[in-house]
């Protein structure tokens, strides 16, 4: 049934929302044919597809340009990330050193460790 759309008309209702630039976004609600897309969803609202520097995904999670879509659902344009941020955390703790970061760095003089 989720695959269904949910009005009798074979309209699907879904939401475009990019992020351009830092702390913008911009969202487009759009009424689409049933067995559109998530590259139809993009060119509709006047987004490439193409662009590799962005990467789509539908409520979070990474799809393909080809994913058929469903009445509800919440496409994201997003750039893409430069560096994983796992990796990003490791070299931070990395650069500043064990005892001066982390959740006990700043412990009280004289207190046991971990404390």
């Amino acid at each position: 049934m989720a695959d269904q759309p949910l009005d009798a008309t074979g309209l699907l209702r879904v939401d475009v929302v990019t992020s351009a630039a830092a702390r913008q976004t911009q969202e487009w609600p759009l009424t689409l044919n049933a067995g559109a897309s998530v590259k139809d969803a993009l060119v509709a609202c006047g987004l490439d597809p193409e662009d590799t520097a962005f990467s789509a995904s539908v409520w979070g999670r990474h799809v393909a340009l080809q994913r058929k879509l469903r009445d509800g659902d919440r496409i994201e344009w997003c750039r893409a990330l430069k560096v994983d941020p796992k990796v990003a955390r490791r070299q931070r703790f990395a650069s500043q050193g064990r005892r001066s970061a982390g959740l006990f760095a700043r412990a009280r003089p004289g207190a046991k460790s971990g404390y």
